[in-house]
């Protein structure tokens, strides 16, 4: 467990007057716990930078200008969905006898030998909600992922933390490898073959021939002009 220690101000701004405060450089916040009175406070956007911006989980060591000290952490930070910059956060006290839910980072460490043979991993679960107490709280959870072969994956259930409680569901996948995307390529299409039995093609040439039309050049029409040629000699 790391400690960060953060100072902060009791603000008198509430409500629609702390957007003041936003345009001073100010963000405001609560601080809050089990049988402790509600504190406004604020912070400088600079100070709670290290609170979020960051792949561990922090105890925060808050100290007040009023000197007071309380242990927390950060519950919830809200930004501007259109700036992205934060508006808004709660800090959660912690008492030291009593067990806290809270969202642990997941860090994979080492290159999957199924990587090294062409797969490719996939982190699903970057953060796994587990129960303890605070002096138990784990700054990450670390997996050692090296061992990891294609088609293989490490589970919830396959995890173990001294003095945690995970609250996952035991068969959720938290990495695994998976095997290289083949990308096929398109079959070429077979040629359409037309339905039933395919008719010759005719090409006509010349006249089109009527029915009864006698057709010139045929033999039967030479014929005919030879027999008339004939009569005429004869005449």
């Amino acid at each position: 467990m790391s400690e960060i220690t953060v100072h902060a101000e009791i603000r008198k701004e509430v409500g629609k007057r702390t957007k003041r405060l936003r345009f001073a450089g100010k963000v405001p916040g609560i601080y809050y716990g089990h049988g402790q009175n509600n504190i406004p406070v604020m912070l400088s956007e600079l100070s709670l930078r290290p609170l979020f911006r960051t792949t561990a989980t922090h105890v925060i060591n808050l100290k007040l200008d009023d000197g007071s000290s309380h242990t927390c952490i950060l519950r919830d930070i809200q930004f501007d969905p259109v700036t992205d910059q934060p508006i808004h956060f709660d800090l959660f006290g912690l008492s030291a006898n009593e067990k806290l839910t809270i969202e642990v980072p997941v860090v994979l460490k080492g290159t999957p030998q199924g990587v090294k043979d062409g797969g490719t991993l996939q982190h699903v679960i970057h953060r796994l909600r587990v129960s303890c107490l605070p002096k138990h709280i784990p700054d990450h959870i670390e997996l050692n992922v090296a061992d990891l072969k294609i088609n293989t994956s490490i589970h919830v259930k396959d995890l173990t933390i001294e003095n945690v409680h995970i609250l996952e569901n035991e068969n959720s996948t938290v990495a695994a490898v998976v095997p290289p995307t083949v990308l096929k390529e398109p079959t070429p299409e077979a040629p359409a073959v037309p339905e039933g039995p395919m008719e010759p093609e005719v090409i006509g040439r010349g006249k089109k021939v009527e029915e009864g039309e006698e057709v010139e050049g045929t033999p039967e029409a030479g014929k005919e002009k030879k027999e008339e040629k004939k009569k005429e000699e004869k005449k």
